[in-house]
């Protein structure tokens, strides 16, 4: 697929208006007027605009209600399912290696989010922002969302066992094919500094990710100061920031942030909730081939579960499910000890079946094991339509018993839940294993 320039990118496409799919505070708040905003119109706005499932729309105004509770103490039903979720697992190997950080800048932070979010004439957008908020338990009208987004997800953590943590993903902004930082085609901005900061307050329960623009003049030496100050990989989503993987400044990044330890956990296939760039073109999984042949590790966040690519192994590129190109990679024996994907978001709705057994069966059996990471997306798991408990139980993969006391987990504990599901899905013998699960030892670079 061609990669056409930045500039001409923005010149076709519309303005930067679609807000984010991840992150931020605390708090709940309530009332008739919050509740009749996030009815009908909230549900089915965020229903096409994070699931690409537009025909959800109506599923989603009929629950009743649909937005987050975020009930405090865990109810006394859940003991059982929580007993099972850490049977065989060692607490201090679990890290949930994609949790997202979220804020306005409100603190101080220098976080940023696009203005399309906040204000103007766009609904949808608005409608967007909210939504995710609620998914956090952030009040929109608190006194600080910087500030809640991150007491909340402290309040979850503090949930599990000591031992366990999360990867505090820092967000690049959008730049141009010369490095140049591009605001106005920036959805969201989580800086480096902002995520060590906050990783560095609660060292028990957290650690970070470092985000830095491959294009950017600076990258090496950002690079650089983001090991010194414990970051434990890099993040890029390249169809928001204009990454393309096969650049030889993607490429010579690569190596360096290997060379330090680091690995790269790239999103690859379709991005519904943080389109900045909007560079559709450059999610294909078959992109990180170039990257891997440089001896670099690669997570490929979400599997690539979603969406389509081109297959460009193929004279004639057809679009192909951009899963089916990921798994051609994972195939590769000579990959093997390089590439990963990991799990977050992989169980919701908006993913087909068929990769949700693939993921089960691989997983269970054959050179996947152990290649298969554990990650929430939080704060998603908190939005309680993205996934569908019937759809999963309809697919054989969930048992009925499971259902309710899931049901009623993620009202009180989000990240809980997530682990839960996943602990408990099967199909026939296959499941994931423990392995899944111990994914501190992929982060080699960790104090």
């Amino acid at each position: 697929m061609p990669n056409r320039p930045m500039t001409e990118a923005f010149q076709a496409s519309p303005r930067a208006r679609r807000g984010p799919g991840r992150a931020h505070g605390h708090a709940r708040r309530g009332g008739p007027s919050r509740r009749a905003f996030l009815g009908c119109c909230g549900a089915a706005a965020a229903a096409g605009l994070f699931t690409g499932l537009g025909g959800f729309a109506g599923e989603a105004r009929a629950a009743a209600p649909w937005a987050t509770e975020c009930r405090p103490a865990l109810p006394a039903a859940a003991a059982e399912l929580l007993q099972r979720t850490w049977l065989g697992l060692a607490v201090d190997q679990l890290w949930d290696m994609h949790c997202h950080l979220l804020g306005n800048g409100d603190s101080g932070s220098g976080c940023y989010l696009h203005p399309s979010l906040t204000s103007g004439f766009d609904i949808v957008e608005r409608a967007r922002r909210r939504v995710i908020l609620d998914a956090a338990c952030v009040d929109p009208e608190g006194a600080s969302i910087d500030e809640a987004y991150v007491r909340r997800l402290r309040e979850l953590a503090d949930g599990f066992p000591p031992g366990a943590r999360w990867l505090l993903f820092a967000f690049e902004q959008a730049h141009d094919d010369t490095g140049g930082v591009h605001r106005e085609r920036t959805t969201v901005h989580v800086p480096d500094r902002y995520a060590a900061g906050v990783a560095a307050a609660t060292p028990q329960r957290f650690a970070w990710v470092a985000s830095i623009h491959p294009y950017r003049p600076d990258a090496r030496a950002a690079l650089q100061q983001a090991r010194r100050d414990g970051a434990v990989a890099v993040k890029w989503l390249p169809s928001s920031m204009n990454i393309d993987l096969r650049d030889p400044r993607s490429l010579a990044f690569g190596e360096a942030a290997s060379g330090l330890g680091l690995p790269l956990i790239v999103h690859c296939g379709e991005e519904k909730a943080v389109p900045g760039a909007q560079r559709d073109d450059l999610v294909n999984p078959l992109h990180v081939r170039a990257l891997l042949e440089r001896g670099v590790r690669v997570i490929v966040a979400h599997c690539a579960s979603l969406g389509q690519a081109a297959d460009l192994d193929r004279p004639s590129a057809p679009d192909v499910p951009a899963f089916d190109l990921f798994a051609r990679l994972m195939d590769e024996r000579a990959f093997e000890g390089r590439l990963f994907g990991d799990i977050s978001a992989v169980f919701q709705r908006n993913r087909r079946p068929a990769v949700w057994q693939a993921l089960l069966e691989r997983s269970h059996e054959g050179r996947w094991q152990g290649r298969l990471l554990h990650g929430s997306d939080y704060p998603l798991p908190g939005l309680k339509w993205l996934t569908s408990l019937p759809r999963l139980r309809a697919a054989g993969l969930l048992a009925e018993a499971d259902e309710s006391l899931l049901a009623e987990l993620r009202e009180h504990n989000p990240l809980l839940f997530d682990l839960a599901l996943k602990r408990c899905l099967r199909r026939g013998e296959a499941r994931l294993g423990p392995e899944v699960f111990a994914t501190r030892r992929h982060f080699g670079a960790a104090a």
